[in-house]
C-alpha cells in the first residue's frame, strides 16, 4: 500500500552507523530493507554526497536531483547527515531531510504543516507537523512545487538549532 491509499508513511528507526576509516563513507545493503541507511551522522557536503553516491538507483538519481534543486533555490544551502538520511537547512536548524528507501525516496519537510499547499504524506515517528511526499521516479519530482515548499519551509522555525 502506497502512502496515497493510506494518508500516513512508515519511518522505521535507522540501523546502527558503520563508518569506513578515512573517508566516512558506507555502503548501504544490496536490498534496501525500508530502514534509512546506515550512514553515521556527520555535517557537511562530503558526507552528504558520499551517502548520496551510496545509494542504488533510481533512489540516487531523485535525490541528485532534490539536492540540485536545493542547492539552486536556497543560498547558503548547509546540509548534513543525520538518523541515515540527507538533512538540509539554512540559517538555524535544519528544515528538510531527503532519505533513500526500498522502492522509493522520502522528501520530509519539518514543520510541513506551515506549508501551503501542505505536502500529503504524513511519516510516522517524525513529528507531528513533518510532511512530505514519497517519489519512486524522477518523473514523479514536481520541481516547481518541491521548490516552492523549500522556500516556505525555510522562513519557518527549524529543528536543531545551531548546526556546527
Amino acid at each position: 500500500m502506497d502512502s496515497s491509499e493510506s494518508g500516513k508513511s512508515e519511518v522505521q528507526k535507522p540501523a546502527k552507523g558503520i563508518a569506513v576509516s578515512g573517508d566516512a563513507s558506507w555502503t548501504l545493503p544490496e536490498a534496501m530493507t525500508g530502514r534509512a541507511s546506515p550512514a553515521k551522522a556527520a555535517v557537511g557536503d562530503k558526507p552528504v554526497f558520499a551517502y548520496i553516491a551510496s545509494l542504488p538507483q533510481p533512489q540516487r538519481g531523485i535525490i541528485e536531483a532534490i539536492d540540485a534543486l536545493a542547492a539552486k533555490t536556497l543560498p547558503n544551502l548547509q546540509r548534513s547527515v543525520k538518523w541515515g538520511m540527507a538533512y538540509y537547512g539554512v540559517g538555524d536548524g535544519w528544515c528538510f531531510s531527503c532519505g533513500g528507501f526500498a522502492g522509493h525516496i522520502k522528501l520530509m519537510f519539518i514543520n510541513g504543516t506551515a506549508l501551503e499547499p501542505v505536502p500529503p504524506v504524513t511519516p510516522v515517528g517524525m513529528g507531528k507537523s513533518t510532511r512530505g511526499v514519497e517519489l519512486e521516479s524522477l518523473g514523479d519530482l514536481d520541481e516547481g512545487q518541491i521548490a516552492a515548499w523549500m522556500t516556505q519551509v525555510v522562513s519557518v522555525p527549524g529543528i536543531g538549532g545551531k548546526k556546527r
